[in-house]
């Protein structure tokens, strides 16, 4: 799928660690990483999940920049960081309505955000300051909810925290080939997504478009075919392609509007290390 032809030029990550973790317990990750802060300058890390059979394993990738504060993690393009959370703006978050306990805003109707449009990494880091992320849409009834969302509100496309897995520490895997089916998740939790060409579990209907730029099924990866710049991350459009309110790949340094969703790692973190918050 193509809204623009701009190109922008990304490099490769550099070399990772990968660290396997049987939960998704933030506290821990960050204990972990502040262990090798002290006994290793610049070592980086990547995440993405990894499932095999019934046994499910996280399979860490995650990139960690030394800092005098522990205060940023790398994301998987140099130059970028995935930050840690606010504790105020936590505590002070916009919750603009919830799903199964969940706090959830469009940045539309958010002051200081409704005009603005930004990448995907940036939509990231501004969800994570407020101890949420981009919205990871897991159910039918939470697809639901975001569509009714963009429909009434006459929003064009927003960002998911869908990624394709085409970073280092994806390659030579076996189980994501190929990548366009098998390769994505949600970055926001590292939970797979269903393949692409399946209904996923728990729905009646497959949300990915059954059209696009190339006028096939999304994922098409049509920039590719333009510029070599990959469409690795995940939007909901609104009837660009006639195809009403569905799921479409597109390359990441477009800039749009977003959902944040409550992160409970992220909650979880502040909320210890930060005694009598109230979150």
């Amino acid at each position: 799928m193509l809204l623009r032809t701009i190109r922008l030029e990304e490099k490769n990550s550099t070399s990772a660690i990968v660290l396997k973790k049987k939960d998704t317990d933030f506290k821990g990750l960050l204990a972990k990483g502040k262990s090798i802060l002290q006994e290793t300058e610049k070592k980086e890390l990547q995440e993405i999940l990894e499932m095999k059979g019934k046994c499910a394993f996280l399979l860490f990738v995650v990139t960690v920049v030394i800092a005098p504060s522990f205060g940023q993690i790398r994301s998987n393009r140099p130059g970028r960081f995935l930050t840690l959370p606010v504790p105020e703006k936590c505590a002070n978050r916009p919750k603009e309505f919830a799903f199964r306990g969940s706090n959830y805003f469009f940045s539309g109707h958010v002051p200081g955000l409704s005009s603005r449009r930004v990448d995907w990494l940036d939509g990231r880091n501004i969800c994570r300051e407020y101890c949420m992320d981009l919205v990871s849409i897991e159910t039918q009834e939470e697809n639901n909810m975001i569509f009714r969302l963009i429909q009434s509100n006459d929003v064009p496309y927003i960002w998911t925290s869908g990624r394709l897995c085409d970073f280092k520490g994806c390659e030579n895997r076996a189980d994501l080939e190929p990548k366009n089916v098998y390769g994505w998740f949600w970055s926001a939790n590292r939970a797979k997504i269903s393949p692409t060409n399946q209904i996923p579990s728990g729905f009646g209907y497959n949300p990915w478009s059954r059209t696009g730029h190339k006028k096939q099924p999304q994922p098409d990866n049509a920039e590719f075919d333009i510029n070599s710049t990959t469409e690795s991350c995940l939007s909901i459009l609104n009837n660009v392609y006639n195809d009403g309110i569905a799921w479409h790949d597109v390359a990441c340094y477009h800039e749009k509007p977003f959902v944040c969703e409550d992160s409970q790692e992220l909650l979880n973190y502040v909320a210890s290390t930060n005694p009598g918050l109230r979150l």
